[in-house]
């Protein structure tokens, strides 16, 4: 993505935006659209009139970045929340292409964003994890091998991942669920192409690895926001138990319908991180 298109699309969120500077953008998964509601003050720009973005085709997810004030509820903790929601990502497995999501990303950090928040819905490989548990990223496994700072130049692509995931604000998330009386495990995600779900014998092997989720998503994203200097939380909504794990037929409509289920204690979860993580 040309840095023409980034600062294009900055320009275009400044302008709707009125001159506000988002402090944190929150990458929103299936089964976390519920964290929009209660924002205040918002302005939708779609995702076609942004250069830096791409197009989505995938059931469950917006089309928009939403600029908006998320309030402090009453008596909580924390203050009011300028936050830059981008509503739905494209998948690597829709096109190959791994650097789908840089540009927004990087826009993310022209506008003034310092953290970012990826979201996703990801397979469970602990039977304690069931469907509705959540789990914070401390770790990662790139299995694709693919990266979105393919085709960069430059020193700097060489991005340090040995912290991809920033402790300080894991840990603050981790207290914020734990104050709502959730409890935010933290674990290694691994990514897998998809979109075809994994077999039991991979996840066997997934497991032996050290993972304890499985999705398609989320890690291009992260090694995109390391790369544009933004911190980076993470945090997986379970949707299932991965192949082989429990009796039920994995598919993208019980992927949803599962999410659906969970999306509002994950929304509220994610509501109060928002106001635990931004000083």
């Amino acid at each position: 993505m040309s840095t023409a298109a980034v600062l294009a699309s900055a320009a275009k969120l400044q302008h709707a935006w009125a001159g506000r500077q988002p402090q944190v953008a929150v990458l929103l998964g299936s089964g976390w659209s519920g964290m929009v509601q209660g924002l205040q003050d918002t302005r939708d720009v779609p995702y076609t009139e942004l250069p830096a973005f791409p197009p989505l085709g995938i059931a469950g997810h917006a089309a928009c970045v939403r600029l908006a004030r998320l309030p402090k509820p009453p008596g909580a903790p924390g203050a009011d929340v300028d936050v830059m929601v981008l509503m739905g990502r494209q998948h690597a497995y829709e096109t190959g292409d791994a650097t789908a999501m840089r540009g927004a990303v990087q826009t993310a950090a022209a506008v003034g964003c310092r953290t970012i928040v990826v979201t996703n819905a990801a397979g469970s490989l602990h039977s304690p994890w069931p469907a509705g548990s959540l789990m914070a990223l401390s770790d990662h496994l790139n299995l694709v091998q693919r990266s979105p700072l393919q085709g960069l130049s430059g020193s700097d692509r060489f991005v340090d991942m040995g912290q991809a995931y920033d402790a300080e604000l894991r840990q603050r998330a981790v207290q914020a669920a734990a104050r709502l009386g959730v409890v935010l495990h933290e674990g290694v995600y691994a990514w897998m192409m998809g979109p075809q779900f994994e077999t039991p014998a991979e996840i066997r092997m997934l497991q032996r690895l050290g993972a304890d989720a499985v999705g398609m998503s989320t890690v291009p994203e992260t090694i995109a926001a390391r790369h544009a200097g933004l911190r980076v939380l993470a945090i997986s909504l379970m949707t299932n138990m991965a192949a082989g794990l429990a009796a039920e037929r994995l598919s993208h409509e019980q992927t949803l319908k599962a999410a659906a289920l969970h999306e509002q204690q994950a929304a509220r979860v994610l509501q109060a991180i928002l106001h635990s993580i931004v000083d």
